[in-house]
């Protein structure tokens, strides 16, 4: 009986690689999920192999040499959108160049490219060089080579650009188009990309990247609409949104870390996501039909937008707090905490200490810094604080103005924001 085909699948916890480990674990392959997470692929019934590519350990064939020494090749859909020009090094080229290398020669490399990497983005720099590595590591006929260079892929569930443009076909009363919605897409759905990767690993392209899309070629607007009428939602004006504005509000989102929420995105998408191909995917019309809405789908597109706002409230929050607890008066705040019996400048330097700490979690949060200690960091000093005080001035839980009730909707909108950031 032969082995079946063993696929090592870089770039596996990502939106199109979950799509492409499940595609070949139904057609009876054997994948190999390398992701920097894994925890939740390995729930998933998957055989994993945890690597962080920015990890100087991986850059070296020697690293990976055990794991491909049975491989039949690697379909690669590891890449970043934003990040240090290191970190876009690493994954795109230094980890994959191992990796290849370590492959018994004669297998497959089949790599997910991005349409418009003509552009001067970090980005699209980057995708170029890991264009340039597969090249290489093809060459003399090492290795079987397929480039796809995809444009805009959408999916039942959403992630990164696709979670933006559901939300955006959400809102409420307008629909928000960015320019006049005339940018150009023919997406694709990411089901029928991975069938395509698997293909893919088949034949023998050469270095000449191949772009893919879907059959259907709609605007901006158009696109927005369709999601909004798959949604269940009624159609609603549009609202466009003009360039300078979205650039201020990618410049934000760069600031904060909020992913698809950048300057990079915008750059791209004023380059053209167009994938025009002699062989296209099923179109937009075809696989928005495929199945009815959920509940789950209405639920995610409108508190998308939502996770944004909740971080910037909380930054406020923190921020406000920090700067009171710097420099508000002692005499506003030593009457009700007299009952500790501890000196007033003891507790007038405690305070200065507690508004560095917020002014901290402030920063932290606006970062976007180690999510889940900062979530951790937050829930603990507001619980200290609600305990501490419920314990010296237990009459603030009945202040007129909520002194110490408050802090039961903020322990809720922490637990909210926690719950909402899955994406990385």
């Amino acid at each position: 009986m032969t082995a079946p085909k063993h696929i090592l699948l870089l770039g596996a916890d990502g939106f199109i690689g979950r799509h492409v480990a499940y595609a070949a674990r139904a057609a009876g392959y054997r994948v190999t999920c390398i992701a920097r997470r894994t925890s939740a692929l390995k729930a998933l019934g998957f055989e994993t192999f945890q690597a962080d590519l920015t990890a100087e350990k991986w850059h070296s064939a020697s690293s990976w040499k055990d794991l491909a020494r049975t491989a039949h090749g690697v379909i690669n859909c590891a890449g970043l959108l934003t990040g240090s020009p290191a970190a876009f090094a690493a994954v795109h080229e230094h980890a994959p160049a191992a990796l290849y290398d370590a492959l018994p020669h004669g297998g497959f490399l089949t790599l997910l490219s991005a349409t418009g990497i003509e552009a001067e983005t970090p980005f699209a720099e980057a995708r170029r060089t890991g264009e340039l590595t597969a090249k290489l590591a093809s060459e003399n006929g090492r290795h079987r080579l397929t480039i796809l260079r995809a444009g805009l892929v959408l999916g039942d569930g959403a992630y990164g650009g696709s979670a933006v443009l559901r939300a955006l076909a959400a809102f409420p009363f307008l629909m928000p188009v960015l320019g006049r919605g005339k940018h150009r897409f023919n997406p694709c759905h990411a089901e029928d990309l991975a069938q395509r990767l698997l293909a893919a690993t088949e034949e023998d392209n050469g270095p000449q990247p191949i772009p893919t899309g879907g059959a259907d070629t709609l605007t901006l607007k158009e696109l927005t609409a369709a999601t909004r009428a798959h949604l269940g939602l009624r159609p609603v004006p549009s609202l466009p949104v003009p360039m300078p504005l979205a650039r201020l509000l990618g410049r934000l989102g760069d600031a904060m870390r909020a992913g698809p929420f950048s300057t990079t995105a915008l750059a791209q998408l004023e380059h053209g996501v167009l994938a025009p191909t002699s062989t296209p995917l099923p179109g937009a019309s075809t696989f928005i039909a495929r199945r009815p809405p959920t509940p789950a789908d209405l639920w995610h597109a409108r508190l998308y937008l939502l996770r944004p706002v909740l971080r910037l409230t909380l930054c406020l929050l923190w921020l406000v707090s920090g700067l009171l607890g710097l420099f508000a008066p002692p005499a506003s705040y030593l009457p009700d905490l007299a009952a500790t019996g501890l000196p007033p400048d003891t507790l007038t330097h405690a305070a200065r200490a507690f508004g560095l700490l917020d002014l901290a979690l402030a920063a932290a949060v606006f970062r976007n810094w180690r999510p889940r200690l900062t979530f951790w960091a937050q829930a603990l000093l507001i619980t200290g604080y609600t305990a501490g005080l419920t314990a010296i001035a237990p009459h603030l839980w009945l202040d007129p103005y909520g002194a110490l009730l408050k802090n039961l909707p903020i322990l809720a909108l922490l637990l909210t924001t926690r719950a909402l950031d899955t994406e990385r």
